[in-house]
């Protein structure tokens, strides 16, 4: 991996492994739904204005749109909503070794809808995966703490609503979609997703203008939506969607790191042990077949 691409690495790593920790400063004052459309929809327009500046087309067709607005409910609207409501009752860190179960259910995915053939080396990766989010989890939930059980529901949730989306986003790559200008839409879709849905069940509407929890804002749209994608589609676009894959192990760690400094999270032999076996997985998932025909 050369100096540039290294540098796209760790800039996508860095700032989404750091996201988990950022969301926890929107939680409190404002409802997680406002805080998601503020999210989303500030984002969206930033996005926008990048396609524009840089000449990149804004206009897709009515079905396009459907597909569009799909994806973004599932992956930018729905799936962060329930990210919010799991970092109410579990460490921010966990959330993101929960999320990383990602890998997993879009391979299922793959298969189940697109006939995407699954290799043994996968399935065992698989198994791996979760039994490491089983330890994890397994004291507290075992132990009947209500609280760990629901953001345990809750991240679960939001995993398999983004894996959704996932599905969606490589539908619409292979009808040629162009990423950018429909991430931008599919950004403004999930924010409208979850307006409707805070109007539905009559969240609150509110803004926090306190310091921590603008600037955690900020970051979160111009950073965590709009940097972090990019830098990660031009690495994707160097090094191919293998390697790149490798930021899905990472992000978790790096979140794990700063939940250990800043949210005081208590490791235990069976937590360790159930990270080890969960990013043993992911790598098994993600490595290159020429990795293993060497060995």
């Amino acid at each position: 991996m050369s100096g540039g691409s290294l540098g796209l690495f760790a800039l996508s790593t860095l700032i989404w492994g750091s996201t988990w920790l950022v969301i926890t400063f929107q939680l409190g004052v404002v409802s997680p739904e406002a805080s998601v459309v503020y999210r989303f929809a500030l984002a969206a327009v930033m996005l926008g204005a990048w396609c524009a500046v840089t000449g990149r087309s804004l206009r897709f067709s009515a079905a396009q749109h459907r597909y569009l607005a799909l994806q973004g409910a599932l992956l930018f609207g729905l799936n962060y909503l329930c990210v919010y409501w799991a970092e109410q009752y579990i460490a921010s860190g966990l959330v993101a070794v929960l999320f990383s179960l990602i890998v997993f259910l879009n391979l299922a995915g793959v298969r189940l809808f697109f006939g995407t053939p699954v290799s043994l080396r996968t399935l065992v990766g698989s198994v791996l995966g979760v039994c490491g989010i089983v330890l994890l989890f397994w004291h507290d939930v075992s132990g009947g703490q209500t609280d760990a059980a629901r953001g345990v529901l809750f991240g679960l949730l939001a995993t398999l609503l983004a894996s959704g989306g996932n599905l969606l986003a490589v539908r619409n790559q292979r009808h040629k979609l162009p990423v950018l200008p429909g991430t931008a839409w599919g950004m403004g879709y999930g924010a409208v997703t979850i307006a409707i849905v805070a109007a539905s069940t009559g969240a609150h509407w509110g803004f926090d203008s306190r310091a921590p929890y603008v600037l955690s804002l900020l970051y979160l749209a111009a950073l965590g939506s709009v940097v972090a994608f990019g830098a990660y589609l031009t690495l994707l676009g160097r090094i191919g969607a293998a390697r790149a894959g490798y930021v899905g192990v990472a992000v978790p760690v790096v979140a794990l790191v700063f939940s250990t400094i800043f949210e005081h999270y208590h490791w235990t032999v069976t937590s360790l042990l159930g990270v080890a076996l969960c990013a043993t997985g992911n790598l098994l998932v993600l490595l290159p077949r020429s990795v293993f025909s060497r060995a």
